[in-house]
């Protein structure tokens, strides 16, 4: 019960990893405000699930990629619990298009969410949490992404990057104010948000060439982002902790001369 009488926010809380985190942060003790875009049946859900452990719970619809939205649900969050100490940035947009053929409208649209919206929320619960002057915790979601060029994903790819770029420039500028920033990477998670690009078959199929033959599951990068925002963590800021099963590793070498 570590974080048993403190308040934290998830964007993009009311499913996959944002869902996890809420319910890990819950279950940790803390009050949880789950930010929504559209589904407010899935938020409302998470909330119900966190009050039935004993703790506060609010769903906030916005749109991260509107500032006004995101210091709006600032705010709202502080009224309904006294106040801010924890941030998760999970809300995240992506489409695949390769760039020279990209729907200029949804590129677009994925830099204004998974960048601006994380840089929003990232501004305007720091600046709350400097206002209180007890410190705090914030974790941002990004993704391998950020480091490997993954084709069909520029938009996403660029923003990710963009994102670690900005969490480990907050840990600097915020280190006065024992306000850790740290960065979670996690690989290929089995997720509602998976099903907009691939089949179940493919899922399956895609799992099986895995490292570690499987896809992550948002539990397990819950966990992760918990241990970011927990004093466990409290010697850790401007760091990145990758959760990808290998993938990142020359696992190609495992097979027949390296080639297969």
């Amino acid at each position: 019960m570590q974080f048993e009488g403190n308040n934290a926010i998830v964007t993009g809380g009311s499913r996959g990893i944002g869902r996890s985190c809420a319910l890990e942060l819950a279950q940790a003790g803390a009050n949880v405000a789950i930010n929504y875009h559209s589904n407010a049946a899935a938020a409302d859900e998470v909330v119900s699930e966190i009050k039935k452990m004993g703790r506060n719970a609010i769903a906030i619809q916005a749109d991260v990629s509107e500032q006004d939205s995101v210091e709006q649900m600032i705010a709202k969050t502080v009224e309904e619990f006294g106040s801010l100490e924890f941030f998760v940035s999970n809300a995240a947009q992506s489409e695949r298009q390769p760039m020279i053929e990209a729907d200029m409208e949804g590129f677009r649209r994925t830099v204004d969410v998974t960048m601006w919206g994380a840089f929003y929320g990232l501004r305007a619960s720091a600046r709350q949490m400097v206002k209180q002057g007890t410190g705090g915790a914030i974790t941002i979601v990004s993704s391998p992404h950020a480091v490997i060029a993954f084709p069909n994903a520029m938009a996403y790819n660029m923003s990710k990057a963009a994102i670690d770029q900005m969490a480990r420039t907050a840990a600097i500028e915020l280190i006065d104010d024992n306000i850790r920033v740290n960065i979670v990477h996690p690989g290929w998670i089995d997720t509602p948000g998976e099903r907009k690009f691939y089949t179940e078959e493919q899922l399956a199929k895609g799992a099986s060439h895995m490292p570690l033959k499987r896809l992550g599951t948002s539990e397990e990068i819950g966990k992760a982002v918990l241990y970011t925002l927990s004093p466990a963590a409290a010697y850790m800021t401007g760091s990145t902790l990758l959760i990808d099963g290998g993938i990142s590793l020359p696992w190609w070498s495992k097979t027949k001369d390296g080639l297969e």
